[in-house]
This record gives structure tokens, C-alpha cells and sequence, in this order.
């Protein structure tokens, strides 16, 4: 029974006890056989490194689909945005003052939130109405607005 188990916890299961006795007999005289040579060694240090080397590629190869399907999502979302405002108007910090007309592309008001998208007419009402025109992106001028 003992010698069934032992067979068992190598991953054999045997029904009768002589071949069970017999396998066991093989594993001792594996376990006596002369060490491998250089040549077996090196062929096992090799199909250690080609198996390192394939997980390790398997690896990148999955970071290399996760980046793609992130760039595919940023492309995608950057297709859907809105185009910027041709024209900008700054709000102050109470939102109900304006202080200055800017082009829609002014580097200033890039990533600011007090600013709003207009309309070339709105813009130009803003001038007229003695809102400062940005001294950065000029939109008086791209606007035509000559007082």
C-alpha cells in the first residue's frame, strides 16, 4: 500500500503492486546513473533559455497589443473632438466680467478654464464693447476690427 502511494505522489497510479514495485525499481537506478555530461547540459541550459526567451516574448508581445489598443483609443477619442473655436473670450474670476478676446489657437488660454468659444460676430462685439484684445495672438487684427 505504501509502495501504491509513493508511485501515486510521482504522478503513476498503478492497480497491482508488482508494477508498481517495478517502476520504482527504474526511478532508484535513474537516480544512480552517472551525472549528465557537458553536452547534456548544455543542451538543457538551451532549452531553458529558449523557454525564458519565449514567455519573455509572449510578454511584449501582449504590452505591444495593450499599447495599440491604447493608441486606438486616444486616435478615436481625439476623432471625435470637437474642432476648437475660432474665437475666445476670457472670462474674470467672478465669470461675469470679460477680460480679453483671444484666437482659438492662443498658447495663453490653452488650459484655462475661464475661457469660452464665440463666434467671429461675438468676438468682434467684444472689441467693440472695449474688451482687451490678447497683446499674444492679436485677434484684433486676424478679426479686421480696425475702431
Amino acid at each position: 500500500m505504501v509502495l501504491q502511494q509513493l508511485v501515486h505522489v510521482h504522478g503513476v497510479s498503478f492497480h497491482c503492486p508488482e508494477v508498481a514495485g517495478e517502476s520504482l525499481r527504474r526511478n532508484i537506478e535513474q537516480v544512480n546513473d552517472p551525472a549528465p555530461s557537458r553536452l547534456d547540459l548544455l543542451h538543457f541550459a538551451r532549452r531553458v533559455v529558449v523557454q525564458q526567451a519565449t514567455a519573455a516574448i509572449t510578454q511584449i508581445d501582449a504590452w505591444i497589443g495593450q499599447e495599440q489598443e491604447r493608441e486606438a483609443r486616444q486616435r478615436q477619442a481625439e476623432e471625435m473632438r470637437p474642432p476648437p473655436p475660432d474665437w475666445v473670450v476670457e472670462r474674470g474670476l467672478q465669470k461675469t466680467n470679460l477680460v480679453a478676446v483671444h484666437a482659438g489657437d492662443c498658447w495663453t488660454v490653452a488650459k484655462s478654464s475661464r475661457c469660452v468659444g464665440v463666434s467671429r460676430a461675438q468676438a468682434v462685439d467684444a472689441l467693440r464693447q472695449q474688451v482687451p484684445a490678447c497683446s499674444h495672438c492679436r485677434p484684433d487684427t486676424g478679426l479686421g476690427f480696425l475702431e
